[in-house]
């Protein structure tokens, strides 16, 4: 058991049977009454974020989170497979638990996985990817006062908004977090 003390940005608590990112933290000392600590927690399973407030000093659960290096092999059924770059075991990763990375993992990507009990509990991926588009319409000049935008599909499958003037079989850089065109990418 630590204390209220111990808790940081990216600590992993257990509380009611779940577990807990910690995402924000603030030690807040008031002129009057005791310390305490205001949290802002993110579900790791659900995603759900709660404010969370505890007394200072108090006793709470920091459980250990193995964050490893994988690379993702290929998709079995409802499961994505991903081989430990270390050992060489592979694991079967539920669809649920990868969620929206899988609309940016090409096979043989590497990303960190984190097992809680040797359960994945959630796909961390970097940043950005460079990903390919594979359908683009032609972007048609017309009269606008801003940039305009179109659907394009990347190599993944996942469609994405893009400038008029990216075309099909464009290399672009894209937000992971949020789906985001970032630009393009010369190689």
């Amino acid at each position: 058991m630590a204390t209220t003390n111990d808790i940081k940005n990216g600590t992993i608590l257990k509380l009611d049977g779940n577990l807990w990112g910690v995402i924000e933290f603030q030690h807040v000392k008031p002129g009057k009454g005791g310390a305490f600590v205001r949290t802002k927690l993110r579900n790791v399973t659900s995603g759900k974020v709660v404010d969370k407030t505890f007394n200072a000093g108090a006793k709470v659960d920091v459980t250990t989170v193995d964050r490893s290096e994988y690379q993702y092999l290929y998709q079995d059924g409802a499961d994505y497979v991903f081989m430990d770059n270390k050992t060489f075991d592979q694991i079967n990763v539920p669809e649920a638990v990868v969620g929206e990375a899988a609309n940016f993992m090409l096979e043989n990507q590497n990303v960190t996985v984190a097992l809680y009990e040797g359960e994945p509990l959630y796909i961390e991926m970097p940043p950005s990817v460079v990903l390919e588009i594979t359908y683009a319409e032609p972007g048609l000049q017309g009269d606008r006062s801003t940039g305009g935008t179109k659907p394009a599909t990347l190599e993944t499958g996942y469609q994405i908004q893009v400038p008029l003037f990216v075309d099909q079989g464009t290399k672009v850089k894209v937000d992971t977090r949020s789906g985001d065109y970032l630009g393009r990418v010369n190689e």
